[in-house]
């Protein structure tokens, strides 16, 4: 789901791009935030509560809250939320606090 029209705000795309998502090859467009990205592919689940393991979606969308964290091209903590998406980027849901290799 993506808005392509609104009577007030223009959006400007930029080129459409692949990235992978646990593994999964997706379209987005390059500059929009990689949550957008999941949105628009229809993934609604970003992870879990770490206690009782309740599946947590995109909340404030400017990067205060810690739901939206996931693992980023081998970086744990991500908050995908205000990281802009590039090419080839590889996305991973994050599995409890992460951690680096």
């Amino acid at each position: 789901m993506r808005i392509t029209e609104h009577p007030i705000l223009e959006f400007l795309r930029g080129e459409e791009i692949s990235f992978f998502y646990n593994g999964q090859e997706l379209k987005g467009f390059e500059g929009e935030t990689i949550a957008a990205a999941l949105h628009a592919a229809g993934v609604k689940v970003l992870g879990h509560s770490h206690t009782m393991h309740r599946p947590r979606g995109l909340f404030c969308a400017i990067g205060n809250c810690s739901s939206c964290l996931m693992v980023v091209d081998g970086e744990p903590n991500v908050r995908i939320c205000v990281e802009k998406l590039k090419p080839g980027m590889r996305v991973e849901t994050q599995q409890g606090k992460g951690s680096l290799k």
